[in-house]
Order: structure tokens, then sequence, then C-alpha cells
């Protein structure tokens, strides 16, 4: 069996943010079998059709979207909804010819936000997911709160609990990319 490329997104811009903090975690405790790439989305611009040649970072996230097996999202909830950032790189990405970067393409989705962590963002996020023809992992679900002990001044996750639970969602979606993958044999 060969090993599972996964390509992490963090909707949040800053270094320290507890959604990057929570993909770093992840691709530090990758199983067996499975590598993570921590894509960089700073410098994408907002998605505009009119630009006729595809600005550079957006290739690069494309390209890093079409080396991998499954996506492993880190969705920050702003007002509710998904952060403005994640929801552009997926508008450039789903630009390509027929979506054949994302359709079919196994997700899992994570985040960090305030009072609820981010379960409103997580559930649209999910939505865009139906739309972007991705299948989204149902479980486990991961909602942390950034602004509490679970993460230190670094933005990195220090919660045991959290991790462990980041542990079992990898596995999970471990197991269901080999699902999908056999099934679209």
């Amino acid at each position: 069996m060969k090993s599972l490329r996964v390509f992490g997104i963090s909707g949040s811009l800053r270094q320290k943010s507890a959604n990057a903090g929570l993909l770093r975690f992840a691709k530090d405790h990758a199983p067996s079998g499975m590598t993570i790439e921590l894509a960089d989305i700073r410098d994408i611009p907002f998605y505009n059709a009119d630009l006729q040649e595809i600005p550079s970072p957006v290739q690069t996230l494309k390209d890093g979207i079409e080396k991998a097996d499954a996506l492993l999202l880190a969705c920050p909830e702003y007002n509710y909804s998904i952060a403005p950032a994640l929801k552009n790189a997926l508008d450039w990405v789903s630009r390509a010819p027929e979506n054949y970067l994302l359709a079919g393409k196994p997700v899992a989705i994570m985040g960090a936000g305030g009072g609820m962590g981010t379960a409103r963002a997580q559930y649209h996020l999910r939505q865009v997911c139906v739309y972007l023809d991705l299948y989204p992992l149902n479980k486990p679900e991961v909602f942390s709160n950034a602004f509490s002990a679970s993460f230190d001044g670094e933005g990195n996750l220090v919660d045991a609990t959290i991790q462990e639970l980041i542990v079992e969602q990898l596995i999970a979606l471990q197991k269901w990319a080999m699902t999908i993958r056999y099934k679209n044999q």
C-alpha cells in the first residue's frame, strides 16, 4: 500500500494561529502510512476571473492539491462562517476544468475558534464541500477553543484530549480515503 498524501490548508493567515497549530500537530503525529504537507495561502489574491494568468501562489496551491490523495482543512470561524482566506483558496482551485482537482477527494475538517470552537463554520464548509464534490469525513469532529489553555502563545496545541482526537481523525481519514479509493477502482 502506498503512503496516503494529505494536503493541509489553514484558513487562518496568522503564523501563530491555533488553526495552523492544529495542522502542525497533525503533520507531526500522522499515522504510519500517511504524510501531510501544509499549504501557505497568505499570498493568494482574491479570486478574479479577469486575471489572465494564474498567480504563482495559486499554482503552488493547485499543485499541492493535485498531488494529494486527501485534504485536511483547519477552518476558523469568522462571523458564524468560513474564513474568507479558506473559501477564496477553494474558489481558486474549483475553477480547474471539470473541478478535477477537488471532485471525489476525501477531506477531514478541524477548527479552533471562540466559544463553540468552529461548529457553525465547519457545517457551512461541509455545504461548500457538497458543491465541490469533496467527500467529508463525518467523524470524529474536531472543535477546539482557540482562546483557552489548549494552545500556547505560539499557537501550538498542548491539550492532550484534542491531540488524541486529531490522531483519531487522521486514522479515520486514512480509512475513509482507502474506502473511497477502493470504490472508485
